[in-house]
């Protein structure tokens, strides 16, 4: 049973947990004589006040240890049991200075003896108890926000890599971006590597989801398809082994990724670079130039879907001076330039039309600038961009418009 015995207008509540009425009254007596703002409610029994299941009301706990039912330091464990975070102060009889020891280990904020705690000292261990409180929850919240970046940090060494192009005439920029608040990264990712015969690989990927189980699914999936271009694994086989790792790894039988890979083989003597294309699922990539282009292969499943998906291909022809954008959808799925309209691919267009002489350097940022600007706030989705161009042409000029050869959407290998 609770009874509120000086329900005020204080600005601290504390609950007295004691069975003999004249002490509580005396409880009363003294704090109303130092602090009269003091807000005192009292409970008869440990048993009552954690099933009634509202200490967080109460900014203190003053707790009897000679309670029925209790014996020792019962009623405490039982109090921080029901309320990690309550501030408690034990108040008895019992004048035990090794007993007083051991309920400040198990976690009492203070031990205070019946008869010789008059109204300032309970007043003031209170008000001391409470804050002590609360620089311990600070420093909580400061330890998980510090472990949370940790993890943070840790996910996105998997998720945005150093890609791995050293030796090779191709240049890799990208940006991320996570959509989720107070997050450092999301469930998408990329790379891009340099592959045993002198191919290019690169992926852009987006694991279902936002949380860090998805992020850490998307790391594994990214360092898998690392591996397997550095094997020397065929190109028409890198999503369909991806695929195998996804399903016997994810958490979730319905959980699912989409991916655009890029293979671009090396120049030929007029420069000009072969690139192969599949989609699961995915936003196709563009190539840039004064009227981007889309390429465009028939859009397969995502994987995780079906064990029996395939990924059609497409082949197009780069010419000297190409740039290639690959990204996920968190970046066209924002509002678009009309009402009503989202931005899509054909937004993003336009939008890398406008941005045409912007330096590549700079140009994964602005247009993640420019769909906010268009969305009126934050994109909601995590965007990952990455950028792939010849490293011969200044990156400060704006590329030349790649000559599409014979496009098979339905091709496969």
């Amino acid at each position: 049973m609770v009874v509120a015995l000086h329900p005020g207008d204080g600005h601290r509540r504390v609950l007295l947990v004691e069975d003999d009425d004249g002490d509580a009254f005396l409880v009363r007596e003294l704090l109303a004589e130092v602090d009269p703002g003091v807000e005192l409610t009292v409970a008869d029994s440990v048993d009552g006040v954690v099933r009634g299941g509202d200490l967080e009301r109460y900014d203190c706990v003053l707790l009897d240890l000679n309670l029925p039912g209790t014996t020792g330091l019962e009623g405490l464990r039982a109090i921080l049991r029901a309320d990690a975070g309550a501030a408690v102060c034990v108040l008895t009889w019992l004048d035990d200075e090794h007993l007083g020891t051991a309920a400040v280990a198990a976690g009492a904020q203070d031990y205070l003896v019946k008869g010789k705690a008059d109204g300032e000292v309970l007043v003031r261990a209170i008000r001391y108890a409470v804050e002590r409180r609360r620089a311990e929850a600070s420093l909580m919240r400061l330890r998980e926000e510090q472990l949370a970046a940790a993890e943070s940090a840790r996910l996105e060494r998997g998720l945005l890599p150093s890609p791995l192009l050293a030796g090779s005439p191709i240049r890799a920029r990208s940006f991320y971006r996570s959509g989720r608040t107070r997050s450092v990264i999301g469930g998408d990712f990329f790379d891009a590597v340099l592959g045993p015969s002198g191919t290019v690989h690169a992926i852009v990927g987006d694991v279902c989801g936002h949380g860090p189980d998805e992020a850490a699914l998307g790391a594994l999936l990214r360092v898998s398809w690392r591996a397997l271009v550095l094997a020397g694994v065929d190109e028409p086989q890198l999503l369909p082994k991806l695929q195998q790792v996804l399903v016997s790894e994810r958490h979730d039988r319905s959980l699912f990724t989409t991916a655009a890979t890029v293979s671009l083989r090396p120049a030929d003597e007029n420069g000009r670079v072969g690139a192969r294309v599949r989609l699961a699922g995915h936003p196709p990539p563009l190539v840039l130039g004064p009227r981007p282009t889309v390429v465009a292969p028939r859009v397969g499943l995502p994987l995780g879907i079906s064990a029996t998906a395939s990924w059609a291909v497409a082949q197009v022809v780069l010419d000297p001076g190409w740039a290639l954008l690959v990204h996920t959808d968190g970046l066209i799925e924002g509002r678009g330039a009309g009402p009503n309209e989202l931005l899509w691919t054909e937004g993003l267009i336009r939008v890398l039309a406008a941005e045409r002489d912007t330096d590549l350097d700079r140009l994964p940022e602005r247009l993640v600038q420019r769909a906010q600007q268009l969305n009126g706030g934050a994109l909601v989705d995590d965007v990952a961009i990455l950028l792939l161009s010849s490293d011969t042409a200044p990156s400060d000029a704006p590329p030349t418009l790649a000559v599409p050869m014979a496009v098979s959407a339905g091709e496969r290998s």
